[in-house]
């Protein structure tokens, strides 16, 4: 299993249509930034997901996620491929 960035439930969705979690929650903050892809999820499942904002909240941060397509395994094939042509 890949190391998760940031911990995040991958089903729990908000009025936007992007599963949220809070920055707190990420392993690194400073790696979890609009426009960044991360790995996001827990010990069981994980995805691939693009950080597409950050909103302030009473609570904290609130990072949302726009989870892409095929497993994390998928695209550590695509980085090793695309770091072989480099």
């Amino acid at each position: 299993m890949p190391v998760v960035d940031i911990a995040a439930d991958l089903n729990a969705e908000d009025q936007t249509g992007y599963v949220w979690t809070f920055l707190d929650e990420a392993r690194d903050p400073s790696i979890v930034v609009p426009g960044a892809l991360v790995v996001a999820g827990d010990d069981d499942v994980a995805a691939v997901a693009l950080v597409v904002d950050h909103v302030d909240h009473p609570n904290g941060t609130v990072v949302h996620l726009d989870l892409l397509p095929g497993s994390v395994n998928d695209y550590l094939e695509l980085a090793k491929r695309v770091q072989s042509t480099i």
